[in-house]
């Protein structure tokens, strides 16, 4: 009876030595070649002074008709670039489907050239043919957009350098 009982005991523990030495060596081997780490992305940024935002990019069609449409805050040093095809356009921005105030900052080159402060939002069930239109007056390369106060809480104005870190094939 004993030998009934020693025998399939040894085998467990022969077993689970084996798995064990089996395992031993195969956590051995350098996977870190075949498993891709991941790197960190660069961080997209408007620096206007010594003042950084955070900015997500509007680089498409679709991603700048939509803007900040139906965003109930935005942070406080946080923004989205519109970012155009070409250089030099002229557009027009309204605020269809705004549910915060912000301030629209336009920028041709590495200069702001206009801000809109404190854009109101929409009145309720406006059409979208009495909205009231935005523009730079003149080609501009970027627009920036920023909670309402932005610009006079940071003494931000006309003028201003603005220095840009962004990737577009990260957006």
């Amino acid at each position: 009876m004993i030998k009934q009982l020693l025998l399939p005991l040894a085998a467990v523990a022969a077993f689970i030595v084996l798995v064990g030495i089996f395992t031993q060596k195969q956590s051995s081997i350098n996977l870190s070649k075949y498993i891709p780490v991941a790197t960190p992305t660069p961080a997209q940024t408007v620096t206007i002074g010594n003042k950084t935002i955070q900015v997500e990019i509007a680089k498409t069609e679709t991603e700048r008709a939509k803007g900040l449409s139906g965003r109930s805050s935005l942070g406080t040093d946080k923004g989205m670039l519109f970012v155009f095809d070409s250089k030099q356009v002229s557009p027009i921005f309204w605020m269809k489907d705004m549910i915060i105030p912000i301030d629209i900052i336009w920028i041709s080159g590495d200069k702001i050239v206009k801000i809109d402060k404190s854009v109101p939002v929409p009145k309720p069930n406006a059409k979208d043919g009495a909205l009231p239109k935005y523009s730079p007056g003149r080609p501009i390369d970027y627009v920036l957009e920023v909670s309402s106060g932005f610009s006079d809480t940071n003494n931000i104005k006309v003028g201003d350098s603005v220095q840009m870190q962004f990737d577009l094939k990260q957006t």
